[in-house]
């Protein structure tokens, strides 16, 4: 009851597995992409790297923005103002007394004359003012009066409608160092960005060779695995001919039957994983998720050549790590000349024309008028506290980044004599599966042979041909796992793109 209990539920399992496998194995196979065309459709097709680029266009524009800083700068400016009062420079009675100046003078000069004459002559004053009256009412009083009224007219400004405009040019002689500062980082940030984009380019080459091989893998396992099927499904065929024949048992034929749904769910389990990883593949590529195709390429069986750990120093000048913390360090030293402007004087030249309605350049007049200025701005910090401390913090990040940078080298030197180690250890692996493997064989040879013979039962065939599965599973783990070792040497060393071979 155990054992078809087993199988019961052995069956189950192969019928849901089985039922995803045959949806995703509905369409026909594609033709076989290659590894240069995945890449290259993985750089066409990738968001992370579009937004890098966009990110190199975005520090280009930021530099060219530095760049005009050095340039002068041309701005216009405009106003109208409308007031409720005008400006009165005279109060009302001031502006009576001058109004009528003429008048009162005139009234003056006759109570003079009037008084002296009287005196004088000891003529009737009353006689006297109305003949001097007659005799001195003369233009002269009205025009006083005019002037007057002028002079009052002049003294009240009319600020009802007010018209302002100015047309200015700046241009900076010498910030402290400043715009060299600025225009420093923001080259060294388009440069950043640059490396930044080429090394996403490479880690997405080396995501699309690991999902390739990854997938190349699987196919031989899946490969494998039909051929192991083949040769369970073979001995069952086989041993109940020979339970027909009464020459094996039942116990026999149960243990064989069981060891077939055992290849069942392995090359279920092997087509189920080639079916995900070829999606994660195509997801990667930006392929439609559900495009099937079998790769026809295959790992390398060959060993390589255990080569001498490479030169640290031209490993440093390739990996983009280091070349982004150095960018960095750059970035950081324009923080520190840009902070120390701040305590250095700032010149610059400036120029306007100036148009105002109305104009005081000639009285005042309701009328548009302008003048040209130019001149010269200097700006001498005395005590800026706050700028010597900025200054501080800016060598601190200095300092941080330097930092940084001894400490990537020294993670770079052990990841490039691990993968190196690897390399090595790698050779020797696969050496020993394929030397397993060719030992599997011969085993599975013999006791076929045996088998047919009668000499050997069905368990040691069954032994043997699980023995070499394992071998043979062992040599494609090894021949994977050697090529995927070559890539990240590859990369660790600095290489721009991983290699096909």
């Amino acid at each position: 009851m155990t054992i078809k209990k087993l199988i019961f539920n052995t069956l189950h399992i192969i019928m849901l597995l089985a039922g995803f496998t045959a949806a995703a194995q509905q369409q026909s196979p594609a033709p076989a992409p290659t590894l240069e065309q995945l890449r290259q459709s993985a750089l066409e097709n990738n968001k992370q790297l579009k937004i890098s680029e966009e990110k190199v266009l975005e520090s280009e524009a930021l530099r060219q923005a530095a760049l005009s800083q050095f340039f002068p700068k041309v701005s216009a400016n405009g106003t109208y103002l409308h007031n409720s009062r005008n400006l009165q420079l005279l109060s009302d009675d001031q502006q009576q007394r001058i109004n009528n100046m003429g008048t009162t003078l005139q009234n003056n000069l006759t109570d003079h004359l009037t008084e002296t004459l009287s005196e004088e002559l000891n003529f009737d004053p009353v006689f006297l003012r109305r003949i001097i009256s007659r005799i001195g009412t003369t233009q002269a009083a009205a025009d006083l009066n005019a002037i007057g009224q002028d002079i009052t007219t002049a003294l009240n400004i009319d600020l009802t409608n007010i018209y302002a405009g100015a047309v200015s040019v700046s241009q900076p002689l010498y910030m402290g160092g400043k715009l060299r500062a600025l225009y420093s980082a923001a080259r060294l940030s388009g440069q950043l960005a640059e490396v930044q984009h080429d090394k996403e380019s490479d880690d997405l080459l080396l995501s699309v060779d690991e999902a390739y091989w990854r997938v190349v893998s699987l196919q031989n396992k899946q490969q494998l695995a039909q051929q192991y099927y083949n040769l369970v499904s073979k001995l069952s065929n086989d041993v109940d001919a020979m339970l027909e024949a009464e020459v094996a048992t039942m116990a026999e034929v149960t243990q064989v039957r069981v060891k077939l749904n055992e290849a069942q769910m392995q090359l279920t389990k092997a087509n189920l994983g080639l079916t995900l990883s070829r999606m994660v593949l195509n997801q990667i590529c930006g392929l439609p998720l559900d495009s099937t195709y079998y790769l026809t390429q295959q790992p390398t069986t060959a060993q390589i050549q255990p080569t001498q750990l490479p030169e640290m120093e031209e490993v440093y000048s390739h990996r983009k790590e280091l070349q982004m913390l150095e960018l960095g360090k750059g970035i950081a030293d324009a923080g520190v000349r840009a902070a120390t402007s701040m305590l250095l004087p700032n010149i610059g030249l400036t120029g306007n024309y100036v148009l105002t309605n109305p104009n005081i350049y000639n009285g005042y007049q309701n009328t548009f008028a302008g003048m040209f200025t130019a001149g010269v701005v200097v700006n001498v910090p005395i005590c800026h506290p706050d700028a010597i401390f900025a200054v501080k913090a800016a060598k601190h990040r200095r300092n941080q980044v330097q930092y940084q940078i001894e400490e990537a080298r020294d993670k770079i030197a052990l990841q490039v004599s691990k993968l190196h180690f690897e390399s090595l250890m790698a050779n020797e692996k696969l050496a020993e599966a394929q030397n397993a493997l060719a030992n599997a064989e011969e085993n599975l040879q013999l006791a076929n042979e045996s088998f047919a013979a009668g000499l050997a039962s069905t368990s040691d065939l069954m032994q043997a041909q699980t023995a070499w599965l394992a071998a043979k599973t062992e040599v494609a783990d090894a021949e994977i796992e050697l090529r995927m070792n070559r890539l990240y040497l590859q990369q660790a060393t600095g290489e721009s793109q991983v290699n096909e071979n």
